[in-house]
């Protein structure tokens, strides 16, 4: 569904997209609505699919965990429904996708320490061949969608 958003709104998602607690006065000086008017615009969005939710982002380091690590599996013949059907059950993983590719499946996951890493991967091995890749820092992290150009 090809949804046209038009140019108040993209203010009004940039503004969500820096801090989704910005208040709809603030946002509306922003993009020169009103408190309300702002208010319906995110509704509207919110009940078309545009704006999916609200998170707080947290500090994987500060909650316990010193390792993210991006984990592929290329899954054996036969385990890729029973690994879909586990991974949702998995602490670790804070993203996982379907891709095309040699791989079927790229995670992000995060771990207390090298020790939890081998446990996880030897939880992993059992559904495909896996490779992992250490995360040291972020480069370009929760980037906001922009309006496309015309």
């Amino acid at each position: 569904m090809n949804i046209r958003i038009d140019d108040l709104n993209w203010g009004i998602l940039q503004c969500l997209q820096e801090n989704s607690r910005e208040s709809f006065a603030s946002i509306g000086r922003k993009v020169g609505l009103t408190p309300p008017a702002v208010a319906e615009r995110i509704k509207k969005m919110e009940d078309l699919g545009i704006v999916e939710g609200y998170r707080a982002k947290i500090s994987h380091i500060h909650a316990g965990y010193q390792l993210k690590a991006i984990i592929t599996l290329r899954a054996f013949m036969g385990k890729l429904k029973p690994f879909l059907d586990m991974v949702k059950s998995m602490e670790e993983v804070i993203n996982c996708y379907r891709i095309t590719g040699n791989e079927n499946i790229i995670m992000e996951v995060v771990l207390k320490d090298q020790f939890h890493l081998e446990k996880f991967i030897d939880k992993l091995i059992q559904y495909g061949e896996t490779r992992t890749h250490i995360i040291l820092s972020d480069v370009v992290s929760q980037a906001p969608i922009l309006k496309k150009a015309r």
